[in-house]
């Protein structure tokens, strides 16, 4: 029989809870009992959380403390105090689970070093219910958070994903998710198998399935109407293992040689670098770079 008691809720005086991604039917009997019994609630918008629990018809006698990336270190140490103090802490984030490229990692920190207990109350998650959906292997896959927004951090992703055995699941801004994937694309090689899902659990919930060129010339034309809107998931499949054995065989000036003998061919430069690059799972823009300055200097 399950244990529904107020003592059992806070065995743990911290605890991180799940908030609905989209429907409000997904919320949990535990994370509702935590709502009307915690004394403090740290949340990143007070406001949204307040939204939420009016929404879900709740009433809570708690303080709300705001908790998000720019406060989270200093306000960490005065949550974790006002817990050891007998107050029961209550985190949320403004959708699906805390410390999951949401505030929330730091003060579990602080909670362990300072030996005070902390739990979670499970519930909904984009991560997951992306990757339940995506039609992508699901024993083994990573994490990688959003994408990167830096040049030299986007690279140093990329770079990875080539190598990437496992399916990898990632944030990004539905601004910004034609020019990502179309970029990944390129990179990765148009063939390779991902699916972009959006307004997950809600009315208009989508999910695009296919190879990395087809939803890149997708989300193109989407761009040029009214673009993507919603929260964005990327999932990725993972390269094949042949895939990544002929990456670490082949290097960039054997690939520039074989692109430069194509062009020799007949074939454009630039097509040819691509065309390689998709083959030996290399980023096409270098590769088309190394070709060029191999063909000027050996003309």
């Amino acid at each position: 029989m399950l244990d529904l008691s107020e003592e059992w809720l806070w065995d743990a005086p911290v605890v991180l809870a799940a908030t609905p991604i989209g429907n409000l039917a997904d919320t949990t009997q535990r994370l509702r009992m935590l709502i009307r019994s915690a004394e403090v609630i740290a949340c990143e918008d007070t406001r949204s959380t307040r939204h939420l629990i009016n929404a879900l018809g709740e009433r809570t006698g708690a303080r709300f403390v705001s908790l998000h990336e720019h406060n989270e270190a200093a306000r960490s140490a005065e949550l974790i105090s006002l817990a050891r103090e007998g107050s029961r802490v209550l985190v949320v984030s403004d959708a699906g689970m805390p410390a999951v490229s949401d505030p929330g990692r730091r003060l579990v920190r602080a909670a362990i070093e300072a030996e005070v207990p902390v739990t979670a109350a499970p519930g909904a998650s984009a991560v997951p219910t992306a990757l339940a959906l995506s039609g992508l292997a699901t024993d083994r896959f990573t994490f990688a958070g959003f994408v990167p927004r830096r040049q030299s951090e986007r690279r140093a992703l990329l770079q990875r994903l080539r190598r990437e055995e496992w399916t990898t699941v990632l944030f990004e801004s539905p601004h910004r998710v034609a020019s990502t994937v179309a970029e990944f694309a390129e990179a990765l090689g148009g063939g390779r198998r991902a699916a972009v899902a959006r307004e997950l659990t809600k009315k208009y919930e989508e999910v695009l399935r296919g190879e990395l060129s087809e939803l890149a010339d997708l989300l193109a034309e989407r761009h040029k109407g009214r673009g993507v809107r919603g929260e964005i998931v990327v999932v990725l499949d993972g390269a094949a293992p042949s895939d990544t054995g002929a990456q670490n065989t082949v290097t960039l000036q054997e690939a520039a040689r074989a692109v430069v003998r194509r062009a020799a061919g007949g074939e454009r430069l630039k097509e040819a670098a691509k065309e390689v690059a998709r083959e030996h799972r290399m980023n096409a823009s270098e590769l088309y770079d190394a070709a060029n300055e191999l063909r000027s200097t050996s003309g």
